[in-house]
């Protein structure tokens, strides 16, 4: 029997769905961190996009990793996995955006 992609198998696109959640939250509220509270919707795609996740790996694959650290661990659990394994990127992306378009300097 063929393994399935993560994009294909059931259990972890689950996991994927509340770890995509979680990522949600975290994103959001990292940006209100740093946004002096201003909710930017753009920077909210940028980093919850399957194209910024694949830069970790499948983007599928990343989301139910993140899940399953929720499951296992609660809410800190995942936001720490988060910040191990995304934050930097994430960083390093937000300077690069803020070098091109100055409305993401608030």
């Amino acid at each position: 029997m063929p393994q399935l992609t993560p994009d294909q198998d059931p259990v972890i696109r689950a996991q994927a769905w509340v770890g995509d959640a979680v990522l949600a939250l975290y994103v959001r509220e990292w940006i209100l961190s740093f946004n002096g509270g201003a909710i930017d919707g753009s920077l909210f795609v940028e980093f919850t996009s399957n194209n910024f996740l694949r830069l970790t790996g499948n983007a599928t694959g990343v989301e139910a990793q993140i899940g399953r650290v929720f499951k296992q661990g609660g809410l800190q659990a995942a936001y720490t996995w988060i910040d191990e394994n995304l934050r930097e990127r994430m960083e390093q992306r937000l300077h690069i955006l803020r070098s091109r378009h100055p409305h993401h300097r608030r």
